[in-house]
């Protein structure tokens, strides 16, 4: 890492803009940082730190505390820019912290937030923007530089009162400090992952404990009482010696269940022959108890059957009687028919003579048909006079229908002319109301024409007044600018002529002794010109005279902007006149030569209102301009509807002269019809009603001697019923018929009897059947059958046989579980292996690799070895110049012994050459210790800069620590690191000691001053 160049604006104790040129106080190796106490020697360093991580050296990043200078003006804010190469890249980055600001509108001050910018270097495109974020660049720079903010103060810089705490650094420290120097992240991930994959080994190698431990729980289960009588399993998952416990806690639980199994087998054997025995004596109770009640049940049914034998007998008589008398059957059905058929006859006859007149009550068949014959002829004779009436009923319905439409045409035609009275009226009015339409149409446009103009009149008003209220805004900052540009034009003009005075010691300052004067020429200077009070330098002059062209700059720019708004607001006056803004700038001007304001115009309450009225016109116009078509739509109507009412009259008129003489000709044919049927009526209502009472007659005739031929031939039928029954009784054996239809039965009746009879028959043989077998009659001759008790010994050996079958079923189910589990258990053992195996190899190596192992005699870590190493080359390295500097006789040496219970690997001591002795570092005196940890720090640097993966630090700062030392152990630490040259390093001194200025001829001068702070280059 090198500096190039820093700018400090408003920092700490600097007042202004300071810049700082590393390159040219590097050109040396060797350069002074030196002032007066509290002029901000050790700000320059902190502003460094602050560029490149955002914040200063931890012990003056205090809470509360400001970085901004209290000298600083208001308005110019506080900023670092430093600009250097790291990691191969040039960049430039630039920080500006939190800080209060004047506010852009009003008084007081508001805060601002911190800001970052970091740019490249492109030595083809020029300065690039990177990031402008705090954590990105952030990120960047403490990656390419590779320290922490601490850590870069502690190697780097050195702040004053730290020389020693690298030196003095516990283990610990020092080995987070070498770890981001080095590099070494590699082997603290080379640990962390073999403690992974130890903790992953071991994870697998107690999981699959586990599920051993699971089956040898599963097995535990399925044993049950089994398991019980092995020894338990004491053993936990990751323990070794698990696998097999359970091996052989498994062998022993089958063996005992095999052995139960041949027990289970052998009782089962003997609960089946019990079993056997008991069902076969079982079976015989109760063959003879089925055979003893069946032999009961014989001899009941026996007694039962011979006392039904009467009832029996009586049956089959009466069915035989029945059966004899169905041959009477068919002659006593007809003459109930005969006689049902005569009575219906006589009934139809009575109804029938009372429908006839009295004289006709008695009368004969004969009588009767002769009366409807002659009936019938005089009904015959009505048919034409039926055709006449029909005619003249519809003449009377064409009458009516004349009469309705004459009422309807005259109402046609009083209509028509009440509507055509008033069509002159209407006609007129549409007339009208379609001119008045198409004049609001008319006006419409022209209101349209209007109201756009007058609607960017009104946007153009509302435009002026708005740039009103900007150009007195211009106005106001022009004002400030003008007062700001002319002081930094008197603040210039003063600091010129405080210069000018002085300007004999500035020159004097350039003097070198044997080096003739550029004023006189003499190579000697015995009385040259001191500095006075107020004394004012070149970069103070020249920082003036910037400052006042950036005021006249400002000051231009706020004229320029103060004349676009007022040529804005010209011409949004100009348009809300609605005048050229040609006109308006003329009419502008020449109000600003004669002193007076330019006509504004209306204003924009004005120009609303006529927006509003116009807008209101324009709507009203439209509104019945749009109402056009609809009235010429509705004059088109009156006119078809005018047209159509005269078609009505007239069609009117044309229909009543044809209805005049259809009427007359109606009135002629009902005349003549009228007096045909007057004679055919008689004392009817109508010739309808005639014929009706005459077909009435003629059905009563027709039914009466119907009815009587009918009772005639009933009786007849009945009569020769008779004698066939009576026949038919003699014939069958029957006194009477009546006897006959006694007896008879019908079919269901007879069906049940004969059931009755077939069911004693069958029962009957059944029975004979059964007294004829001879186990049942030899089994009831035995003591009685007692099948309950067989019943209840067969139970009782069928219980016996199903526990045992139980017994044995479990047994079997046992062993090839517990044969399953074991084989399971056993895949697992055997998959169990080589993850053992593979955990055991990662657990030592990570157990070597964290200083853990009992392999590991000091307890050193992987990372802290390779430190110790690292330590080790830095001792070599920063030993080659504490030789030096302490004339030979302190050497830096690495210790890897454990102090206490730390683990071993990162001490440091110190071998006292005039002593022999070896010793810790926090012996040395006060001086002994800056010089030991100066070289300590230039020898870190050096074995980092040859890290091939570590960073160069190819610029060193060194603050205070050198009045500690005598003039020959100073001459000697300053040839040290006068020697770093040779690497293209270099080194700043941070002092006030007077006689490093005589010793080091490149310095950088802090002046402190009443302003604030300023910087000097002294270069040889």
């Amino acid at each position: 890492m090198r500096l190039h160049r820093l700018s400090i604006t408003a920092f700490g104790p600097f007042g202004a803009t300071q810049e700082v040129d590393f390159d040219a106080l590097s050109s040396a190796g060797l350069f002074l940082l030196h002032g007066p106490t509290g002029a901000g020697k050790t700000s320059v360093l902190d502003a460094v730190c602050f560029a490149l991580y955002g914040a200063v050296p931890g012990a003056r990043q205090s809470p509360g505390a400001s970085l901004r200078s209290d000298h600083a003006p208001a308005d110019l804010p506080t900023e670092v820019q430093l600009e250097l190469t790291v990691g191969g890249r040039r960049l430039e980055v630039t920080r500006s912290p939190a800080q209060p600001r004047p506010k852009k509108r009003g008084d007081g001050f508001t805060v601002e937030k911190a800001q970052s910018r970091l740019r490249g270097y492109d030595p083809e495109r020029g300065w690039q923007a990177l990031s402008k974020s705090h954590q990105e660049i952030g990120e960047e720079l403490t990656q390419l530089i590779g320290m922490s903010r601490d850590q870069f103060c502690q190697v780097v810089l050195l702040p004053q009162g730290d020389f020693a705490r690298f030196l003095r650094a516990d283990a610990e420290a020092r080995g987070k400090l070498l770890g981001r120097l080095f590099d070494t992240r590699r082997f603290a991930a080379v640990e962390d992952r073999l403690a992974e994959l130890r903790r992953g080994a071991e994870a697998k190698v107690t999981a699959a404990d586990e599920r051993i431990l699971a089956l040898a729980q599963r097995t535990a289960q399925a044993a049950g009482p089994v398991g019980a009588e092995a020894t338990p399993i004491v053993a936990r998952p990751g323990e070794p010696g698990l696998a097999e416990a359970v091996l052989e806690w498994a062998a022993i639980a089958r063996s005992t269940a095999r052995e139960r199994l041949d027990i289970a087998h052998a009782v089962v054997t003997a609960a089946e022959g019990r079993q056997r025995t008991a069902r076969h004596a079982l079976d015989a109770e109760r063959e003879r108890d089925r055979l003893q009640r069946r032999y009961e049940e014989t001899r009941r049914r026996s007694a039962a059957l011979e006392e039904r034998r009467p009832e029996h007998d009586r049956c089959q008589e009466r069915l035989e009687r029945a059966r004899t008398a169905d041959r009477v059957a068919p002659a006593l059905d007809l003459r109930e028919e005969a006689e049902r058929a005569h009575r219906r006859a006589a009934d139809d006859l009575d109804r029938a003579r009372a429908q006839l007149p009295p004289d006709l009550a008695d009368a004969g068949p004969d009588q009767l048909t002769e009366l409807e014959r002659r009936f019938r002829q005089e009904l015959g004779g009505l048919e034409s006079a039926r055709r006449a009436e029909a005619r003249s009923a519809e003449i009377d319905e064409e009458r009516d229908r004349l009469e309705r439409e004459s009422r309807a045409d005259d109402a046609t035609v009083r209509d028509a002319d009440a509507w055509l009275a008033g069509w002159d009226t209407v006609h007129a009015g549409l007339r009208e109301r379609i001119a008045t339409a198409q004049e609001a149409a008319t006006r419409a446009e022209q209101l349209a024409g209007l109201l756009a103009p007058a609607r960017r009149r009104l946007d153009a008003a509302r435009r002026r007044e708005a740039l009103a209220a900007e150009a007195e805004t211009a106005r106001e900052a022009l004002a400030g600018a003008r007062e700001r540009a002319l002081g930094a034009h008197e603040t210039w003009l003063g600091l010129r002529e405080r210069r000018l005075r002085d300007i004999a010691a500035e020159l004097a300052a350039g003097l070198v002794e044997g080096t003739p004067c550029t004023v006189c020429g003499s190579a000697e200077h015995p009385a040259p010109a001191t500095e006075g009070d107020g004394h004012v330098d070149r970069a103070t002059e020249e920082a003036a005279l910037t400052a006042h062209r950036r005021a006249e700059e400002a000051r231009t720019r706020a004229e320029q902007a103060l004349g676009l708004v007022r040529e804005r607001h010209a011409a949004a006056a100009a348009e809300a006149r609605d005048a050229e803004p040609s006109s308006a700038a003329a009419a502008a001007a020449a109000a600003a030569d004669a002193g007076t304001e330019p006509d504004p115009g209306p204003s924009v309450g004005e120009l609303r209102d006529l927006v509003e009225r116009l807008t209101t016109e324009h709507a009203g116009a439209h509104r019945l301009a749009a109402g056009t078509h609809a009235a010429r739509e509705a004059l088109d109507a009156a006119e078809r509807e005018h047209l159509k009412r005269l078609e009505l009259r007239q069609e009117a008129e044309r229909r009543a002269a044809a209805r005049t003489s259809r009427r007359e000709a109606l009135d002629r044919e009902q005349a003549v019809l009228r007096d045909e049927l007057a004679a055919v009526r008689g004392e009817s209502g109508s010739v309808a009603a005639y014929a009706e009472r005459l077909t009435r007659r003629v059905a009563l005739l027709a039914d009466a001697a119907e009815a009587v031929r009918a009772e005639q031939e009933a009786d007849r039928r009945r009569k020769e019923a008779d004698g066939r029954l009576s026949d038919a009784a003699f014939r069958a054996g029957f006194d009477t018929p009546e006897a006959a239809a006694a007896t008879l039965l019908d079919a269901s009746a007879q069906r049940e009897l004969q059931h009755r009879i077939d069911a004693w028959q069958a029962e009957a043989a059944a029975v004979a059947e059964r007294r004829g077998e001879r186990d049942a009659r030899e089994a009831a001759e035995q003591d009685p059958a007692q099948p309950a008790a067989a019943q209840r010994g067969f139970e009782a050996a069928e219980r016996l046989l199903r526990a045992a079958s139980s017994a044995r079923a479990a047994a079997e189910e046992r062993c090839a579980e517990l044969s399953r589990l074991s084989r399971e258990a056993a895949d697992e053992v055997r998959r169990l292996g080589p993850v053992r195996q593979e955990y055991e190899r990662i657990a030592r190596l990570a157990g070597l690799a964290a200083g853990t192992s009992a392999d590991n005699e000091r307890k050193m870590r992987l990372e802290a070895y390779v430190l110790a190493a690292r330590l080790e080359q830095v001792a070599a390295a920063a030993t080659a110049r504490l030789l030096q500097m302490s004339s030979g006789r302190y050497t830096l040496v690495h210790s890897d012994a454990r102090t206490g219970g730390r683990r071993a690997g990162l001490g440091l001591h110190v071998v006292d050459a005039w002593t022999g002795s070896e010793r810790d570092t926090a012996t040395l005196s006060g001086g002994e210790t800056f010089f030991a940890s100066l070289a300590l720090a230039l020898g870190l640097a050096d074995v980092v800069t040859e890290e091939a993966g570590g960073v160069r630090l190819d610029t060193l700062f060194i603050d205070e620590g050198f009045g500690s030392l005598d003039d020959q152990t100073l001459d000697e630490v300053l040839d040290v690191l006068d020697s770093l040259r040779e690497r293209d390093r270099s080194v700043g001194i941070v002092s006030h000691v007077a006689d490093l200025r005589r010793r080091i001829p490149v310095r950088l001068e802090v002046v402190k001053e009443r302003q604030g702070s300023s910087v000097r280059h002294r270069l040889a």
